[in-house]
């Protein structure tokens, strides 16, 4: 909501001059401008047409009508975390990179990555939003091992799901599932730090530093001097932070495609029998929570279920974990951020194991 940050934006437009004639920041993500988007035009038509044709069928159990109930079902637990991430985006785009970084701490630090992580946990939106919200850090400046740490403290660890998770399992499995989850997201965004200063990954080219003379104090002073409260203003912060999105409305809108469609043809019988507090129930649980993709909010219940019915709290944080961990949209938005397919998939590569390890404990130990 500022234009303070017009310097850093004409700096960046003139280090991509040779690449790019228009300075828009996911320019490098989207589809050669004049191509068709056949991803996000594709699945955002499946996802209309089965939203309207939804309020026009009686409850039956054919195979339509279950993938129009996912997806009404999806939608309507995404659409306001998705929404507060796109104003959030527009709203970090105006932000002077100085002060994104002096919030979040220098990258490739473990205090960096340690209020990455503590800002994943303070977040109050669902994965996808997170996941929008994420993305422009990276570009922003934060190092991947800072975007990583805050998208994967994020997904459930909402204060809103925190209390309603308190409300199904009790406030002692929560706070353990919270403490585990937060150590999951800072060791594994130290690891993404070391193997990016290693050269293992790549480095995040847009990765930045505060200058000597910077002024936490003096710059947030002027952005908000300089701010432009206008409903012009307000309109246009709107409009780029949904242009910012597309990229991960894409992968959304395909993720619910394909859980409409898992969930219209692959049966859920047996659910908690297949689930216990066994090593293949664990494992069933991560290749469950891996296949199904449901969202934060539709994740809780599914979880809570798995203490209450099936005795496995490791199960059930694993299923918290795992949509983190090994969410096929996250990980290709992350290839698309990151124009790197080793990075994004070193995401399930690092975190699985922790995840699957800590679960473990958590059934032989604590059931």
């Amino acid at each position: 909501m500022s234009n303070c940050c017009s310097t850093d934006k004409q700096q960046e437009t003139n280090s991509a001059k040779d690449n790019s004639t228009q300075p828009q920041s996911s320019d490098c993500c989207e589809p050669v401008k004049g191509s068709i988007d056949w991803l996000l035009w594709g699945g955002s038509s499946f996802v209309v047409l089965a939203f309207i044709s939804y309020w026009f069928q009686s409850p039956s159990e054919s195979w339509w009508y279950i993938i129009s109930a996912t997806t009404v079902e999806m939608l309507d637990a995404m659409w306001i975390g998705m929404l507060l991430g796109v104003v959030i985006v527009g709203w970090l785009s105006r932000l002077p990179r100085d002060l994104i970084i002096a919030t979040i701490g220098k990258g490739q630090t473990t205090s960096g990555i340690f209020r990455a992580t503590m800002a994943g946990l303070l977040f109050d939106l669902c994965n996808h939003g997170i996941l929008m919200v994420g993305m422009k850090l990276y570009e922003r400046g934060a190092s991947i091992g800072q975007v990583m740490a805050f998208i994967i403290a994020s997904p459930w660890n909402s204060f809103t799901l925190t209390f309603i998770l308190i409300g199904l399992i009790g406030w002692q499995w929560t706070l353990c599932f919270i403490a585990f989850s937060l150590v999951i997201a800072w060791t594994s965004g130290i690891i993404f730090d070391r193997l990016a200063m290693s050269g293992v990954l790549p480095q995040n080219e847009n990765l930045h530093e505060l200058t000597s003379d910077f002024s936490f104090k003096e710059t947030l002073t002027k952005l908000i001097k300089e701010a432009d409260y206008t409903p012009n203003a307000l309109i246009n912060m709107f409009i780029n932070g949904f242009k910012d999105s597309r990229m991960v409305f894409r992968w959304v809108f395909v993720g619910i495609v394909l859980v409409a469609l898992v969930r219209a043809f692959v049966p859920p019988e047996s659910f908690n029998l297949w689930f216990g507090a066994t090593a293949s129930g664990l494992f069933l649980t991560l290749i469950a929570a891996t296949i199904i993709e449901v969202c934060s909010e539709g994740s809780t219940p599914i979880a809570a279920d798995l203490i209450t019915r099936a005795s496995a709290p490791g199960n059930s944080f694993t299923f918290l974990m795992a949509g983190a961990s090994t969410d096929y949209t996250e990980i290709m938005v992350l290839k698309d951020t990151t124009k790197s397919w080793k990075t994004a998939l070193f995401l399930p590569l690092i975190t699985v194991p922790q995840v699957l390890f800590i679960g473990w404990i958590m059934n032989t130990g604590f059931a």
